[in-house]
């Protein structure tokens, strides 16, 4: 009885290259997921800067009318 694989020129099976295909697909899925996540950790602080910066900013014109 003779079993035959399927196997590309570097030996490699076609199963474990399915394997590796999957395994690179999951890791770009993740990366895509992380960068997100970085970019609304950006966009969030990014906002609360700028409500300081409106606040400073009130506070800074409500000073300088009192002075008037």
């Amino acid at each position: 009885m003779t079993i035959t694989v399927n196997t590309n020129p570097n030996g490699r099976t076609d199963m474990n290259l399915m394997h590796e295909n999957l395994a690179r697909a999951q890791m770009s899925e993740r990366l895509g997921e992380a960068q997100q996540l970085r970019q609304g950790y950006q966009l969030a602080r990014a906002r609360r800067l700028s409500r300081k910066a409106e606040q400073a900013a009130l506070q800074a014109r409500l000073a300088l009318a009192r002075v008037l």
